[in-house]
């Protein structure tokens, strides 16, 4: 007889971001609560109000209301903009399992079951949503997309081919330890990848839906936004803990460059006898020596307040696999002496 297999659950929080959703909060809670109705571990649903300027509050207390004690309401102060809600949202999450999604109805909440269960199966510490038929416009969201996916795998070296999409399953040890800013939910799996092995984050076929109620709040028109924050992503993953590296290749190169040019306009000079004083090369060497010079100084700045920084705080340049953070509680045995 064929034993049914049981499957992995774990206390669960579904974050949800909302700006001016007060249409769609209603059929929002309806879903996630059909979808979770058989979920065998405790859950709640997390929604964060991004200062909303129409009734979604008003609307989202009215439901409270109604006997929906496990769905929690979070108002931030003013707009601040959706990766500022995520963050409130999983601040305040209290599961060992934390999902996030948009509260447009665009991510189906009927997904979730089945992408947790599979971080759960495959000890996972991120998986995230693939919009693989993707109901948007083809010009305006679908291509400047797929540009940004690309350009962002190639930069960060998580190669996914959904970047933009809001439903992600995480392991809360794992994201509680990220800060985000920005517009820095884009990349998400990038700084996930600075704490985990890129092994452990893959992706997942979700269902997409067209857009119900009102106009995307959160859309395209912050692209240069996230072409600096793209940058700095890049600055980080790379070079967090040895900054001077990055300043110091780029003094190296304009430092031999420069110098370079110098040490020939005094050949010129010395073995010529030609007039170099009204040179622009002579200009353009002696600014790449300067500005090299600037670049190793900023290395060594850089160098002393990441050093300061991890000295001072609790904050240490690795983290421990969850196996090794249990096993460095526990009281492990010493190869003791042998006695005479």
């Amino acid at each position: 007889m064929t034993q049914a297999v049981e499957t992995p659950a774990a206390p669960l929080s579904v974050v949800v971001p909302l700006y001016n959703e007060e249409e769609s909060v209603g059929p929002l809670i309806t879903r996630v609560n059909e979808a979770l109705a058989d979920y065998p571990a405790p859950w709640e649903l997390i929604l964060v109000d991004d200062g909303s300027s129409d009734g979604t509050v008003a609307r989202v207390r009215e439901l409270l209301e109604q006997g929906n004690e496990h769905v929690h309401l979070i108002e931030l102060q003013r707009n601040f903009g959706q990766t500022a809600a995520m963050q409130a949202g999983i601040d305040h999450a209290r599961g060992e399992v934390i999902v996030t999604m948009d509260g447009d109805l665009q991510n189906d909440p009927i997904d979730i079951p089945r992408m947790v269960a599979r971080l759960l199966r495959e000890d996972l510490d991120l998986l995230s949503g693939w919009r693989k038929n993707r109901q948007d416009n083809l010009v305006m969201r679908k291509i400047p997309s797929r540009l940004a996916n690309r350009l962002i795998g190639r930069i960060t070296g998580v190669e996914l081919h959904d970047y933009g999409c809001s439903l992600k399953v995480y392991r809360a040890t794992v994201i509680k330890n990220i800060r985000l800013y920005g517009e820095m939910h884009r990349f998400i799996p990038a700084w996930v990848a600075t704490n985990t092995s890129p092994s452990r984050i893959k992706e997942e076929v979700v269902t997409h839906h067209a857009r119900q109620y009102g106009e995307s709040k959160y859309g395209i028109s912050r692209a240069y936004r996230v072409l600096l924050d793209l940058l700095f992503v890049y600055f980080f993953m790379r070079f967090r803990a040895r900054p001077g590296h990055f300043f110091g290749r780029i003094g190296l190169l304009m430092g031999g460059l420069g110098g370079l040019i110098l040490v020939y306009l005094g050949f010129v000079k010395l073995v010529f006898g030609e007039d170099i004083g009204n040179r622009p090369l002579l200009l353009l060497g002696v600014l790449l020596v300067v500005v090299s010079i600037q670049f190793f100084t900023t290395g060594i700045m850089s160098e002393m307040i990441t050093r300061t920084y991890y000295e001072s705080s609790d904050t240490r340049p690795y983290i421990l696999s969850q196996r090794s953070r249990a096993e460095a509680e526990e009281d492990l045995p010493w190869h003791l002496p042998k006695q005479a």
